[in-house]
């Protein structure tokens, strides 16, 4: 009797055993796997909020570049219309004076340069270009941030090639590829707007 007590016993202990060693095992997966799916929410969250501020900060480049104009010296509206730049003459605070702006990709930061023209008559300094950062982890590479047609353009028209006749433009894609650290997670998104200037519309 007692052997067959003992043997008894040690067959539960060995199941117990095995019991708690699977416990364990389902608890670790399912530990790593509400982790994985929290990580994965989490980037995901972030790509969307990125999206949507790069989205809401070209809001206002959108509407400045819309209203391009003559400046303040009787100049043509665009000045210079470059894959990673491009600047303009534009009446930023609404006073009569048009201001040069311009916005250019420096260090994978899109920035915005502004020039208020001063003296008498009116000149645009350089020296004078007040410079704020837009939007930073800018990864276009080969991608061009800005890209321009005329007024053939259909929807699905080749852009025009550079160097660009800056009297032949009449709409500008802004192509923003943009990714804090490429060598982590999230993957890179992709934000583009396409604006047409009032002032020079013809028949787009």
């Amino acid at each position: 009797m007692k052997n067959i007590l003992s043997k008894n016993k040690g067959v539960t202990l060995l199941e117990l055993l095995i019991a708690m060693a699977i416990f364990v095992l389902i608890i670790g997966i399912v530990g790593t796997f509400a982790r994985d799916l929290f990580y994965y929410d989490d980037l995901f969250s972030k790509s969307l909020t990125s999206y949507d501020e790069a989205r809401k900060i070209l809001q206002p480049v959108s509407s400045e570049i819309r209203s391009a104009s003559v400046s303040s010296l009787g100049s043509y509206p665009i000045e210079t219309a470059t894959n990673t730049s491009f600047v303009f003459f534009t009446d930023l605070d609404n006073n009569g004076t048009k201001e040069k702006v311009r916005y250019f990709l420096a260090d994978n930061i899109l920035k915005k340069g502004v020039i208020i023209p001063s003296g008498n008559p009116f000149q645009y300094l350089d020296s004078d270009e007040t410079v704020t950062e837009i939007i930073h982890g800018v990864n276009n590479n080969t991608t061009p941030i800005f890209t321009y047609f005329d007024s053939s353009y259909t929807g699905n028209s080749s852009p025009l090639s550079q160097p660009v006749s800056i009297l032949a433009v009449r709409l500008i894609k802004i192509t923003l590829i943009i990714d804090a650290n490429p060598n982590k997670l999230p993957a890179p998104i992709t934000v583009t707007t396409q604006i047409n200037i009032r002032n020079l519309k013809d028949n787009l």
